[in-house]
């Protein structure tokens, strides 16, 4: 699986250089709003980053609306986002995605419409304070190193034919992303299905459920008789490896319908049937959108760095700073 990482990233690097050296991200190029700043083989360090300084209003369900600068926020929502424990490389690609899912709220108003951003992970992103992350078994040198992904990536954000992204991100995919058309309706080009293999550890990469037939009709609301090995019928799936849609006794539902129904961690899914008992295998943690946080961290342990990373889960996006 490292060597297969390995050439990946060998690939990204020289089809950065040969193919008539293309300013986007796959091509390993930072853009500035004042000159274009070529990346190198090696990432930026701290002295080589102007931090970006940046006011951002933020939602607390305890104290309302406080504004906050940027990357302080960010430090948090890392933090709560993804295992300190994780490779700084991958650390930094989150912060990148939570950077441009902010700065994307602030300019666009985002999901309260006045641009501020909450703490609650299902509406917008996660957030821990510094302190609560101590208090609650955080180390202090954990803590610094997302200090560190945060300021070392200070400023960039991702940009698809110059405006930020939607930078969805989730836990764990399973073996493969999902297209963001197969979930949400709407299309992103650079939110497509990519493999993201090395995720094996993964706490949800594969869970298993199962519902007695009593059980399963209380839950979709369907009235069903007979063997409930014949009330699977067609199944549809998606370019990530999801099911699109899913006949059961002959009603048709989508995939995320199935999954909102049952509460399962995500649509790939794999169904049989054992007497009784609906046995249902499912692969990943979350709508499987954007960039996985296991995947990121499974490539920057074979050596590709935070851009090699953004470049793998969103496809033709481009890296840029704020201004």
């Amino acid at each position: 699986m490292k060597v297969i990482w390995k050439e990946l990233c060998t690939a990204i690097l020289m089809g950065a250089v040969l193919p008539g050296l293309i300013l986007n991200v796959s091509a390993i190029l930072l853009r500035s709003h004042a000159q274009e700043l070529p990346i190198m083989e090696s990432v930026p360090e701290t002295r080589n980053i102007t931090e970006i300084h940046t006011p951002v209003w933020i939602r607390f369900p305890d104290r309302g609306k406080e504004q906050v600068e940027l990357d302080t926020y960010l430090v948090g929502v890392v933090l709560a986002e993804m295992p300190a424990e994780f490779e700084t490389e991958a650390l930094k690609a989150q912060a990148v995605a939570a950077r441009t899912y902010t700065a994307k709220a602030m300019k666009t108003g985002g999901k309260h419409g006045d641009g501020s951003v909450c703490t609650n992970a299902s509406c917008c992103q996660a957030y821990i304070a510094e302190d609560t992350y101590l208090s609650e078994g955080g180390t202090e040198e954990n803590l610094e190193k997302v200090r560190n992904a945060v300021l070392n990536t200070s400023g960039y954000v991702l940009t698809y034919e110059e405006e930020l992204i939607e930078a969805t991100y989730f836990s764990c995919s399973g073996g493969s992303t999902e297209e963001a058309a197969a979930v949400w309706g709407t299309d992103y080009p650079y939110l497509r299905a990519v493999s993201s293999p090395g995720e094996e550890t993964a706490a949800h990469f594969s869970d298993t459920v199962c519902f007695t037939a009593a059980q399963f009709q209380e839950k979709t609301g369907c009235s069903l008789t007979g063997d409930p090995a014949g009330w699977f019928e067609t199944e549809a799936y998606t370019p990530g490896g999801g099911i699109d849609t899913i006949v059961i006794c002959g009603k048709r539902y989508t995939g995320v319908q199935l999954r909102q129904m049952l509460g399962l961690p995500s649509t790939a899914m794999t169904i049989s049937t054992e007497g009784d008992t609906i046995k249902i295998v499912t692969r990943g943690y979350g709508h499987r959108v954007g960039m996985s946080q296991y995947g990121a961290d499974a490539m920057a342990v074979t050596g590709c760095n935070f851009i090699e990373i953004l470049a793998h889960y969103y496809p033709g996006t481009e890296l840029s700073r704020l201004t």
